[in-house]
This record gives structure tokens, sequence and C-alpha cells, in this order.
């Protein structure tokens, strides 16, 4: 379905009126969200380019995220971190799953691999321990 790649952009559709392109960070931005919704996932983690980003007040949702297309094929690679107590092998296995039904729904694009960085454990709390 997707046709060319040009600078940072997928083309999904070339018609009669027009065509469609998704940028890399929009597909990067769908992995985190989806990645988050998983329960067990705790935040995606960034490196420290990322952390200083956020100190200074420029968020992103694509924090920990790197997506690969070509030919109209994604590989997507996360970072995430995971709450404490939770098994590792489980949740990573339904960041996985989420992510790529996430991808491939909302883009139409094929989903070859989401590798998963188990960046960091997340204690909580005291109170919430």
């Amino acid at each position: 379905m997707a046709e060319e790649k040009s600078a940072g952009s997928v083309t999904l559709e070339a018609g009669i009126a027009g065509e469609v392109k998704i940028a890399d960070g929009v597909v990067a931005v769908i992995a985190s969200l989806a990645a988050k919704e998983v329960d067990g996932v705790s935040m995606s983690a960034g490196g420290i380019g990322q952390t200083l980003m956020g100190y200074v007040g420029m968020k992103t949702a694509d924090k920990g995220v790197r997506v690969d297309i070509a030919d109209g094929v994604v590989s997507a690679e996360l970072a995430i971190t995971v709450k404490y107590g939770f098994s590792i092998p489980d949740v990573s296995r339904k960041v996985q799953e989420k992510v790529k039904s996430a991808i491939e729904t909302m883009t139409g694009l094929s989903v070859a691999d989401v590798n998963i960085r188990v960046a960091s454990v997340d204690m909580g709390t005291e109170t919430e321990r």
C-alpha cells in the first residue's frame, strides 16, 4: 500500500484527489501512546537529551521510540519503564502486540517487528508500596 518514502514520511496513497503522507514521527507517537496503554508500563523511557528537553518544558509523545519505515513496512524500537511487581516478559509481549495493532490499524502499514528495551523499573513512591 505504501508507495514511496521521502524525507521523514511515507506516502500511503496517490490518487486523483492527491496523496496521503504520514510523517515518521506520527508513527512513533502512535507506538508510544499504545505502549502507555498497557497495564504495567509506567512510561516510555528516553535518552538524556529527551530528559533535558523535558526539564525546559519541551515534551514529546514519542520519547523512547524509534521507527524505521521501508517499503511500507515498519520496524519499531521502544524503551519502556515497567512498574515494580509486573512480569517483564508479559508486559513486553503485551506492548509488542498493542503497538503492532495500533500502527497497522491507524496507518495501514505492515509492522515487521516491535523491539522492546526495558530501561528501568518504576518502584513507585513509599505510599504506593
